[in-house]
Protein backbone atom coordinates (compact mmCIF):
# COMPACT_ATOMS: atom_id res chain seq x y z
CA UNK A 1 0.00 0.00 0.00
CA UNK A 2 1.31 3.43 -1.00
CA UNK A 3 1.84 5.75 1.95
CA UNK A 4 -0.09 8.99 1.50
CA UNK A 5 1.63 12.34 1.95
CA UNK A 6 -0.22 15.60 2.56
CA UNK A 7 1.08 18.78 1.00
CA UNK A 8 0.26 22.18 2.41
CA UNK A 9 0.71 24.67 -0.44
CA UNK A 10 0.82 28.19 0.97
CA UNK A 11 0.35 30.88 -1.66
CA UNK A 12 -1.44 28.56 -4.04
CA UNK A 13 -3.04 31.10 -6.38
CA UNK A 14 0.17 32.51 -7.87
CA UNK A 15 1.94 31.25 -10.98
CA UNK A 16 4.15 28.79 -9.09
CA UNK A 17 1.45 27.77 -6.63
CA UNK A 18 -1.08 26.89 -9.29
CA UNK A 19 1.49 24.80 -11.15
CA UNK A 20 2.45 22.93 -7.99
CA UNK A 21 -1.17 22.16 -7.07
CA UNK A 22 -1.81 20.91 -10.62
CA UNK A 23 1.26 18.67 -10.46
CA UNK A 24 0.43 17.25 -7.03
CA UNK A 25 -3.06 16.33 -8.23
CA UNK A 26 -1.50 13.99 -10.81
CA UNK A 27 0.34 12.05 -8.08
CA UNK A 28 -1.63 9.22 -6.47
CA UNK A 29 0.30 9.30 -3.20
CA UNK A 30 -0.43 12.95 -2.36
CA UNK A 31 -3.31 14.81 -0.76
CA UNK A 32 -3.24 18.58 -1.09
CA UNK A 33 -4.39 21.44 1.12
CA UNK A 34 -4.08 24.94 -0.30
CA UNK A 35 -3.84 28.15 1.69
CA UNK A 36 -4.52 31.65 0.42
CA UNK A 37 -6.71 34.59 1.38
CA UNK A 38 -9.07 34.02 -1.56
CA UNK A 39 -10.51 30.85 -3.02
CA UNK A 40 -8.62 29.46 -6.02
CA UNK A 41 -9.87 30.72 -9.37
CA UNK A 42 -8.97 27.42 -11.06
CA UNK A 43 -10.68 24.02 -10.67
CA UNK A 44 -9.00 21.83 -8.07
CA UNK A 45 -9.74 18.83 -5.87
CA UNK A 46 -7.56 20.25 -3.11
CA UNK A 47 -9.00 21.29 0.22
CA UNK A 48 -9.03 25.08 0.56
CA UNK A 49 -8.16 26.95 3.75
CA UNK A 50 -8.48 30.74 3.92
CA UNK A 51 -5.88 32.53 6.01
CA UNK A 52 -4.37 35.99 6.27
CA UNK A 53 -0.73 35.23 7.01
CA UNK A 54 -0.06 38.79 8.10
CA UNK A 55 -2.48 38.28 11.02
CA UNK A 56 -1.21 35.92 13.76
CA UNK A 57 -4.77 35.25 14.99
CA UNK A 58 -5.91 34.29 11.48
CA UNK A 59 -2.95 31.91 11.18
CA UNK A 60 -3.76 30.23 14.48
CA UNK A 61 -7.44 29.89 13.66
CA UNK A 62 -6.95 28.59 10.11
CA UNK A 63 -3.83 26.43 10.44
CA UNK A 64 -3.79 24.97 13.93
CA UNK A 65 -6.01 22.04 12.95
CA UNK A 66 -3.88 20.79 10.07
CA UNK A 67 -2.57 17.74 11.86
CA UNK A 68 -2.20 15.56 8.75
CA UNK A 69 0.29 17.79 6.92
CA UNK A 70 3.57 16.08 6.10
CA UNK A 71 5.14 18.55 3.64
CA UNK A 72 4.89 22.34 3.47
CA UNK A 73 5.52 24.29 0.26
CA UNK A 74 5.79 27.98 1.07
CA UNK A 75 5.18 30.22 -1.95
CA UNK A 76 3.33 33.21 -0.48
CA UNK A 77 4.50 36.71 -1.40
CA UNK A 78 3.30 40.22 -0.58
CA UNK A 79 4.39 42.69 -3.25
CA UNK A 80 5.27 46.36 -2.97
CA UNK A 81 6.56 48.73 -5.67
CA UNK A 82 9.50 49.55 -3.38
CA UNK A 83 11.50 46.35 -2.95
CA UNK A 84 12.83 47.39 0.46
CA UNK A 85 9.24 47.52 1.70
CA UNK A 86 8.72 43.83 0.93
CA UNK A 87 11.11 42.70 3.66
CA UNK A 88 9.12 43.18 6.86
CA UNK A 89 5.69 41.90 5.74
CA UNK A 90 7.09 38.81 4.00
CA UNK A 91 9.35 37.91 6.89
CA UNK A 92 6.45 38.40 9.31
CA UNK A 93 4.03 36.23 7.30
CA UNK A 94 6.49 33.35 7.31
CA UNK A 95 7.20 33.72 11.02
CA UNK A 96 3.46 33.81 11.77
CA UNK A 97 2.86 30.61 9.81
CA UNK A 98 5.73 28.30 10.71
CA UNK A 99 5.26 27.82 14.49
CA UNK A 100 1.54 27.15 14.05
CA UNK A 101 1.97 24.56 11.30
CA UNK A 102 4.93 22.93 13.02
CA UNK A 103 2.95 22.50 16.23
CA UNK A 104 -0.13 21.16 14.43
CA UNK A 105 1.58 18.77 12.00
CA UNK A 106 2.65 15.82 14.14
CA UNK A 107 4.30 14.01 11.22
CA UNK A 108 5.92 17.03 9.56
CA UNK A 109 8.77 15.85 7.35
CA UNK A 110 9.85 18.73 5.15
CA UNK A 111 9.39 22.45 4.45
CA UNK A 112 10.26 23.66 0.95
CA UNK A 113 10.75 27.42 0.64
CA UNK A 114 10.46 29.33 -2.65
CA UNK A 115 13.15 31.97 -3.11
CA UNK A 116 14.74 33.38 -6.27
CA UNK A 117 17.81 35.08 -7.72
CA UNK A 118 17.25 38.14 -5.54
CA UNK A 119 19.06 35.94 -3.02
CA UNK A 120 22.22 36.73 -5.02
CA UNK A 121 21.50 40.46 -5.31
CA UNK A 122 20.28 40.21 -8.91
CA UNK A 123 17.90 43.13 -8.42
CA UNK A 124 20.64 45.49 -7.21
CA UNK A 125 22.88 45.49 -10.27
CA UNK A 126 25.56 43.33 -11.90
CA UNK A 127 26.39 40.35 -9.69
CA UNK A 128 28.64 37.31 -9.78
CA UNK A 129 27.57 34.98 -12.57
CA UNK A 130 26.85 32.20 -12.88
CA UNK A 131 25.38 32.39 -9.37
CA UNK A 132 25.99 29.35 -7.20
CA UNK A 133 24.10 28.25 -4.10
CA UNK A 134 27.21 28.57 -1.93
CA UNK A 135 27.82 32.21 -2.92
CA UNK A 136 28.01 34.65 -0.01
CA UNK A 137 24.96 36.77 0.69
CA UNK A 138 25.01 40.40 -0.38
CA UNK A 139 25.05 43.07 2.33
CA UNK A 140 21.57 44.44 1.52
CA UNK A 141 18.94 42.82 3.79
CA UNK A 142 16.19 40.79 2.14
CA UNK A 143 13.29 38.68 3.38
CA UNK A 144 14.80 35.62 1.67
CA UNK A 145 17.58 35.77 4.25
CA UNK A 146 15.13 36.41 7.11
CA UNK A 147 12.92 33.48 6.13
CA UNK A 148 15.80 31.06 5.64
CA UNK A 149 17.44 32.08 8.93
CA UNK A 150 14.15 31.57 10.78
CA UNK A 151 13.67 28.22 9.04
CA UNK A 152 17.15 26.98 9.91
CA UNK A 153 16.79 28.13 13.52
CA UNK A 154 13.42 26.40 13.82
CA UNK A 155 14.90 23.21 12.33
CA UNK A 156 17.44 22.71 15.13
CA UNK A 157 16.66 19.53 17.07
CA UNK A 158 13.64 18.65 14.91
CA UNK A 159 12.89 15.60 12.78
CA UNK A 160 11.83 17.59 9.72
CA UNK A 161 14.17 19.04 7.10
CA UNK A 162 14.03 22.02 4.75
CA UNK A 163 15.00 22.99 1.22
CA UNK A 164 14.96 26.20 -0.81
CA UNK A 165 14.28 26.58 -4.54
CA UNK A 166 15.85 29.53 -6.37
CA UNK A 167 14.25 30.01 -9.79
CA UNK A 168 14.21 33.13 -11.94
CA UNK A 169 11.23 34.74 -13.71
CA UNK A 170 8.73 31.94 -13.21
CA UNK A 171 6.60 31.47 -16.32
CA UNK A 172 3.19 29.83 -16.32
CA UNK A 173 -0.55 30.34 -16.43
CA UNK A 174 -2.06 32.53 -13.74
CA UNK A 175 -5.00 34.90 -13.48
CA UNK A 176 -5.44 37.60 -10.89
CA UNK A 177 -1.67 37.78 -10.36
CA UNK A 178 -0.32 40.49 -12.67
CA UNK A 179 3.31 39.70 -11.77
CA UNK A 180 3.39 37.31 -14.69
CA UNK A 181 5.81 37.70 -17.60
CA UNK A 182 3.81 35.48 -19.97
CA UNK A 183 0.58 37.42 -19.51
CA UNK A 184 2.53 40.69 -19.66
CA UNK A 185 4.11 39.95 -23.03
CA UNK A 186 0.89 38.45 -24.40
CA UNK A 187 -1.24 41.44 -23.43
CA UNK A 188 1.39 43.97 -24.52
CA UNK A 189 1.71 42.32 -27.95
CA UNK A 190 -2.06 42.19 -28.34
CA UNK A 191 -2.44 45.89 -27.54
CA UNK A 192 0.43 46.94 -29.81
CA UNK A 193 -1.02 44.88 -32.67
CA UNK A 194 -4.46 46.40 -32.16
CA UNK A 195 -2.89 49.86 -32.34
CA UNK A 196 -1.20 48.92 -35.62
CA UNK A 197 2.28 49.14 -34.14
CA UNK A 198 5.25 46.78 -34.40
CA UNK A 199 6.27 44.70 -31.40
CA UNK A 200 8.91 47.00 -29.97
CA UNK A 201 10.91 46.11 -26.87
CA UNK A 202 9.84 48.61 -24.18
CA UNK A 203 12.80 48.11 -21.83
CA UNK A 204 16.39 49.29 -21.71
CA UNK A 205 18.76 48.59 -24.63
CA UNK A 206 21.03 46.64 -22.28
CA UNK A 207 18.12 44.44 -21.20
CA UNK A 208 17.49 43.60 -24.86
CA UNK A 209 21.02 42.28 -25.35
CA UNK A 210 22.02 40.91 -21.94
CA UNK A 211 21.95 37.21 -21.07
CA UNK A 212 18.80 36.13 -19.28
CA UNK A 213 17.09 32.98 -17.99
CA UNK A 214 13.64 31.73 -17.06
CA UNK A 215 11.96 28.92 -15.13
CA UNK A 216 8.87 27.09 -16.36
CA UNK A 217 6.33 26.82 -13.53
CA UNK A 218 5.67 23.15 -14.24
CA UNK A 219 9.36 22.30 -14.16
CA UNK A 220 9.68 24.22 -10.88
CA UNK A 221 6.76 22.26 -9.41
CA UNK A 222 8.38 18.94 -10.26
CA UNK A 223 11.69 20.15 -8.84
CA UNK A 224 10.12 21.23 -5.56
CA UNK A 225 8.42 17.86 -5.07
CA UNK A 226 11.75 16.18 -5.82
CA UNK A 227 13.51 18.41 -3.28
CA UNK A 228 10.86 17.74 -0.64
CA UNK A 229 10.98 13.95 -0.99
CA UNK A 230 14.65 13.18 -1.68
CA UNK A 231 16.52 12.58 1.59
CA UNK A 232 19.81 13.81 0.13
CA UNK A 233 18.20 17.20 -0.56
CA UNK A 234 17.60 17.80 3.15
CA UNK A 235 18.70 21.26 4.33
CA UNK A 236 19.92 22.31 0.88
CA UNK A 237 19.19 25.14 -1.57
CA UNK A 238 19.00 24.60 -5.33
CA UNK A 239 18.99 26.89 -8.33
CA UNK A 240 16.11 25.75 -10.53
CA UNK A 241 15.89 27.19 -14.04
CA UNK A 242 15.14 25.81 -17.50
CA UNK A 243 18.87 25.22 -17.84
CA UNK A 244 19.44 27.41 -20.89
CA UNK A 245 20.02 31.12 -21.47
CA UNK A 246 18.67 33.63 -23.98
CA UNK A 247 18.80 37.25 -25.10
CA UNK A 248 15.55 39.09 -25.79
CA UNK A 249 17.03 40.45 -29.00
CA UNK A 250 16.93 36.89 -30.34
CA UNK A 251 13.53 35.94 -28.91
CA UNK A 252 11.65 39.15 -29.76
CA UNK A 253 11.41 38.47 -33.53
CA UNK A 254 10.07 34.99 -32.71
CA UNK A 255 7.43 36.51 -30.43
CA UNK A 256 6.44 38.98 -33.15
CA UNK A 257 6.15 36.16 -35.68
CA UNK A 258 3.89 34.21 -33.32
CA UNK A 259 1.54 37.15 -32.91
CA UNK A 260 1.61 38.00 -36.61
CA UNK A 261 3.40 41.29 -36.11
CA UNK A 262 6.39 43.18 -37.39
CA UNK A 263 9.31 42.97 -34.98
CA UNK A 264 10.51 46.34 -33.75
CA UNK A 265 13.72 47.24 -31.99
CA UNK A 266 14.21 48.88 -28.63
CA UNK A 267 11.87 51.75 -27.77
CA UNK A 268 12.41 52.44 -24.09
CA UNK A 269 9.22 53.75 -22.50
CA UNK A 270 7.55 53.96 -19.11
CA UNK A 271 4.72 51.50 -19.67
CA UNK A 272 2.75 52.98 -16.79
CA UNK A 273 2.48 56.16 -18.86
CA UNK A 274 2.27 54.80 -22.40
CA UNK A 275 -0.37 52.24 -21.45
CA UNK A 276 -2.63 54.65 -19.57
CA UNK A 277 -6.16 54.20 -20.84
CA UNK A 278 -5.39 50.83 -22.42
CA UNK A 279 -8.04 49.16 -20.26
CA UNK A 280 -10.79 50.46 -22.55
CA UNK A 281 -8.95 49.21 -25.62
CA UNK A 282 -8.51 45.84 -23.91
CA UNK A 283 -12.22 45.65 -23.14
CA UNK A 284 -13.01 46.27 -26.81
CA UNK A 285 -10.57 43.53 -27.83
CA UNK A 286 -12.33 41.15 -25.43
CA UNK A 287 -15.63 41.82 -27.20
CA UNK A 288 -14.24 41.94 -30.72
CA UNK A 289 -12.33 38.66 -30.42
CA UNK A 290 -14.87 36.84 -28.21
CA UNK A 291 -12.37 36.37 -25.41
CA UNK A 292 -13.09 35.12 -21.90
CA UNK A 293 -13.38 38.70 -20.69
CA UNK A 294 -10.60 38.99 -18.12
CA UNK A 295 -9.90 42.64 -17.32
CA UNK A 296 -6.43 43.91 -18.13
CA UNK A 297 -5.65 44.62 -14.46
CA UNK A 298 -5.91 40.89 -13.69
CA UNK A 299 -3.27 40.10 -16.29
CA UNK A 300 -0.71 42.88 -16.23
CA UNK A 301 1.03 45.26 -13.84
CA UNK A 302 2.80 47.84 -15.97
CA UNK A 303 5.06 48.67 -13.03
CA UNK A 304 6.15 45.01 -12.98
CA UNK A 305 6.63 45.14 -16.75
CA UNK A 306 8.94 48.14 -16.37
CA UNK A 307 10.97 46.18 -13.83
CA UNK A 308 11.02 42.97 -15.85
CA UNK A 309 12.45 44.70 -18.92
CA UNK A 310 14.98 46.90 -17.12
CA UNK A 311 17.54 44.29 -16.10
CA UNK A 312 20.48 45.41 -18.25
CA UNK A 313 23.06 43.01 -16.84
CA UNK A 314 23.54 39.27 -17.24
CA UNK A 315 21.38 36.98 -15.10
CA UNK A 316 22.78 33.46 -14.95
CA UNK A 317 22.27 30.74 -12.34
CA UNK A 318 24.43 27.66 -12.21
CA UNK A 319 22.26 24.51 -12.10
CA UNK A 320 25.09 22.03 -11.67
CA UNK A 321 24.14 21.30 -8.05
CA UNK A 322 20.58 20.13 -8.73
CA UNK A 323 21.89 17.85 -11.48
CA UNK A 324 24.55 16.40 -9.20
CA UNK A 325 21.80 15.65 -6.67
CA UNK A 326 19.60 13.98 -9.29
CA UNK A 327 17.19 16.49 -10.87
CA UNK A 328 17.93 16.26 -14.60
CA UNK A 329 14.98 18.07 -16.20
CA UNK A 330 15.55 20.96 -18.58
CA UNK A 331 13.50 22.99 -21.04
CA UNK A 332 14.01 25.10 -24.16
CA UNK A 333 12.98 28.60 -23.05
CA UNK A 334 11.94 29.76 -26.53
CA UNK A 335 9.62 26.77 -26.85
CA UNK A 336 8.29 27.43 -23.35
CA UNK A 337 7.31 31.02 -24.20
CA UNK A 338 5.54 30.01 -27.42
CA UNK A 339 3.76 27.06 -25.79
CA UNK A 340 2.48 29.28 -22.97
CA UNK A 341 1.29 31.93 -25.43
CA UNK A 342 -0.65 29.18 -27.21
CA UNK A 343 -2.22 28.05 -23.94
CA UNK A 344 -3.34 31.61 -23.23
CA UNK A 345 -4.87 31.77 -26.70
CA UNK A 346 -6.56 28.39 -26.30
CA UNK A 347 -8.03 29.60 -22.98
CA UNK A 348 -9.24 32.73 -24.78
CA UNK A 349 -7.26 35.02 -22.49
CA UNK A 350 -5.60 36.67 -25.47
CA UNK A 351 -6.60 36.45 -29.17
Amino acid sequence: MVEKKTALVIGATGVSGRALVSHLETLADWNTIIVSRNEPYFPTKARFVSADLSDPASCREALSGLSDVTHVFYMAYKDDPVIANTREPNARMFENMLPVVEKAAKDLRHICLLQGTKYYGQYLGPFKTPAKEADARVSTPHFYYDQQDFLEKSRIGKNWSWSAARPHVICGLSLGNPLNLIATIGAYATLMREMGKPLTFPGKPGAFSSIYQATDAGLLARAMVWMATSPKCADQAFNITNGDFFRYQNLWPRFAEHFGMEAGGVETVDLRETMKGSDKLWDSINVKCNLAGYPLARLVSWAFANYAFSNDWDVMSDTTKCRKYGFMEFMDSEEMFIDLFRIMQRERIIP
